[in-house]
């Protein structure tokens, strides 16, 4: 059968740009599926899409004008009730047929055939047809009606038809349908439009209007020359890249545009036909920040910032115009005039915060509610400046306790500045540069910035200790904090990012190699969160004394402060929950960085407190699963953990030499005595791998352990001391990981 490719196009109103690129490959991608699932395409059909502001379009190839009539075989009844014990049709089948338009003519040429059903034989009648494979203009008009309803539209707009009665909903009032099958239109209909050939190009450049489409594979070269219009999004975001690198190289210096996905994507969905222009502004906004120049012209304007060799903001940057002029002056002048206010008040905010010091604006945070529950920022930043110092003490470090105080005091306070009111992304940032304004060290005015980090999936983590220690003071109160009053994430709904936390909690504790377990960060968090009596005395102290002063008049009272803090009762149900949530998180986290799901599961079911430990422990495992004696003694470990579940009360790993009978219990007894103290020390040293590796030599003892000695004796001192030395080597084998879940 002779296939065509084919066209379709539906132009509409300026369609969203953050939306578009989905747009448009859902459109295409669903009317493509729906047409091969009604058998219009072939097996190696191709389908292009295309997404401009005003369109989305779908070029199809292989496409038949109807699909392959196919085979129907449809059950109708058991023969036991279809026919009379003669042959005869009954009145329930003929019933049957009648409802199906056939008639009696046709029993002759019912087929019988084992009905199968519930694992019997009984045979049943079936009627065998051919169904006319669908037309074209019938698949196609169900695949367009299927596709639009499926687009992922952020927001509908209802309109009115041009009738003036009628109304439908969609993203954007549409006006034109293209759809061609080779050269001829396919009779289709949506949203009040007939499908026809004619579409528009770009509002002001298209050489004619309408366009008139030849064919389904003209489209796209029409709409290049006759609509002044890249209708493919790939291709036209492409030409933006092009021309950016083009016009950075032309100003010369190592000079280049800056890297931004989302806005080349957005950018993309804004212009039909791109022209990048070379634009400049005054030197003198240079002294504002850079990150604060560079957002206002990407989130406000949609520019490109031109960044030095040395990663340094220069005057220059681009613009992605929709229009081509001979004299692009104007367009340049204009946008010129347009980004100078937005740059002349982020000047203005920056020389009006820096009048204010952060420590003056503590104070507010007081004021400044954090969740009605959780009360203040103030009385959050102080939970986290009690976990940071917690943090430190435990990891001996006194200058890094009065480092992390302070930028945990002051990690919040740019939130009340002008420039962060304007641009909320900038919080951590603006913190930054305000705090080194301030005359405070390097380390603390980074930390103010890093406390954020890790803030999405591969970002960097905080650059120095201080703000690593901060980071996850910040972000183990954020998650303690809101778990202790229920605002725990359900399904895909998570509006605190308590997974996001949670997983730059354990990102920091595994890369860093932090040597605390992750049962302290808890705990302490816990405590911080669940009673303020204990910190809030010493607070008072701080804030009369300040802590340097504190800690240099009375350095034995603040050890012995926290002492008593990180010693004290933490509330099980939130340290179990909380604890359970992190290594849920931790589960998906190495299974996306690639290690098998018995990998992981071996290493996490142990509940390794040092999770920096867990890359060599997994590594470890691994190397362990290649060894020849692995599954064998997987499998042991797995029948040994069944054992043991099944006897009452604890079994001590303790075995009497004198009590041992059997020659195969002797061995086993033996290879442990010298397998067990070389994998501790492996374990001890932290060489994981040579911990397992060695297990590898009990494969034999405990293989003819199994064979030979019956554990269950009616003997309860035999049975006792079999089932200590099985607790044994339960206990050796498992300090990595638990091998039974390596068993196949």
């Amino acid at each position: 059968m002779s296939t065509k490719n084919l066209l379709v196009e539906l132009f509409v109103e300026e369609l969203p740009p953050k939306a578009l690129k989905k747009l448009g490959e859902a459109f295409a991608n669903t009317l493509s599926d729906s047409l091969k699932a009604q058998g219009l395409v072939g097996a190696d059909s191709v389908v292009t899409p295309y997404a401009s502001p005003r369109r989305l379009a779908a070029h199809v190839t292989q496409v038949v004008a109807q699909a392959a009539d196919k085979p129907v075989s449809q059950k109708l009844m058991p023969v036991s009730v279809a026919l009379t014990a003669d042959g005869q049709a009954t009145p329930a089948l003929l019933k049957r047929l009648g409802a199906m338009g056939l008639d009696v003519s046709v029993v002759p040429q019912l087929r019988r055939a084992e009905d199968g059903k519930g694992g019997g034989k009984a045979e049943a009648l079936f009627h065998d047809s051919i169904a006319s494979g669908a037309l074209l203009a019938d698949g196609l008009q169900k695949a367009l009606d299927e596709a639009l309803a499926k687009l992922p539209i952020p927001k509908v707009m209802t309109y009115q038809l041009q009738d003036g009665w009628s109304s439908v909903n969609f993203v954007r009032p549409a006006h034109g349908l293209v759809a061609l099958h080779g050269e001829e239109v396919v009779a289709i209909s949506t949203l009040g439009l007939n499908a026809g050939r004619d579409t528009h190009g770009h509002r002001f450049e298209a050489a004619v209007d309408p366009v008139s489409i030849k064919d389904a594979d003209s489209y796209a070269a029409q709409m290049k020359e006759e609509g002044a219009v890249i209708a493919s999004f790939a291709e036209r975001r492409a030409e933006i890249v092009r021309q950016l690198v083009a016009a950075a190289a032309q100003v010369g210096g190592g000079v280049k545009a800056i890297e931004d996905d989302a806005l080349l994507d957005e950018v993309t969905a804004l212009v039909e036909r791109p022209n990048v222009l070379l634009c400049q502004f005054e030197e003198e906004y240079l002294d504002v920040p850079q990150e604060c120049l560079i957002l206002t012209m990407k989130a406000n304007q949609k520019y490109f910032p031109l960044l030095d060799a040395a990663g340094k903001l220069t005057n220059q940057f681009l613009i992605v115009s929709n229009i081509s002029p001979a004299d692009p002056s104007k367009v340049i002048g204009g946008n010129e005039r347009v980004v100078r206010p937005r740059l002349a008040d982020a000047k203005f905010f920056y020389d009006q915060d820096r009048k204010k010091t952060l420590a003056s604006r503590v104070e507010a945070l007081d004021k400044v509610v954090y969740h009605n529950k959780l009360r203040s920022q103030g009385e959050r930043i102080d939970r986290v400046r009690t976990i940071a110092r917690a943090i430190a003490h435990e990891l001996r470090d006194l200058e890094l306790m009065r480092d992390a105080d302070k930028a945990a005091e002051l990690a919040k306070t740019d939130l009340l500045t002008d420039m962060v009111g304007e641009f909320p992304e900038l919080q951590g940032v603006m913190g930054r540069y305000y705090a080194l304004n301030d005359g405070l060290s390097a380390e603390v005015a980074d930390a103010i910035e890093d406390h954020y980090k890790p803030r999405f999936a591969g970002d960097d983590l905080p650059r120095n200790q201080v703000g690593l220690v901060v980071a996850l003071a910040d972000k183990l109160e954020t998650l303690v904090g809101l778990f202790s009053i229920g605002e725990k994430p359900t399904g895909d709904r998570d509006p605190y990012a308590l997974r996001r936390h949670a997983l730059g909690v354990i990102r920091m504790l595994i890369e860093r190699d932090i040597p605390l377990d992750i049962s302290f960060f808890i705990d302490v968090a816990i405590r911080a969160v669940e009673s303020e009596e204990i910190q809030n005395a010493w607070l008072q102290k701080i804030r009369e004394q300040g802590l340097a002063a504190a800690v240099a008049r009375s350095h034995g009272g603040m050890v012995a402060y926290l002492d008593d803090f990180v010693n004290r009762v933490v509330d099980p149900k939130t340290a179990e929950t909380v604890t359970d949530f992190m290594f849920e998180r931790l589960v998906g986290l190495l299974r996306e960085q690639g290690y098998t799901a018995q990998e992981v599961d071996a290493v996490v079911s142990q509940r390794p407190q040092r999770l920096g430990d867990i890359p060599k422990r997994l590594a470890a495992v691994r190397e362990f699963a290649a060894l020849p004696e692995a599954q064998s003694l997987a499998a042991a470990n797995k029948r040994v953990g069944n054992i043991l579940k099944k006897v009452e009360g604890t079994v001590e790993p303790v075995t009497n030499p004198y009590l041992l009978r059997e020659a195969a219990e002797i061995a086993l007894n033996a290879a442990l005595a010298e397998v067990e103290p070389v994998a501790d020390a492996a374990f001890d040293s932290g060489d994981y791998a040579a911990s397992l590796k060695a297990l590898a030599a009990l494969k034999a003892p405990v293989d003819d352990f199994f064979d030979g000695v019956m554990v269950n004796v009616e003997d309860e001192s035999l049975r006792t001391n079999r089932l200590g030395l099985l607790a044994r080597l339960h206990r050796a084998m498992n300090r990595v990981a638990d091998l039974s879940r390596l068993a196949v």
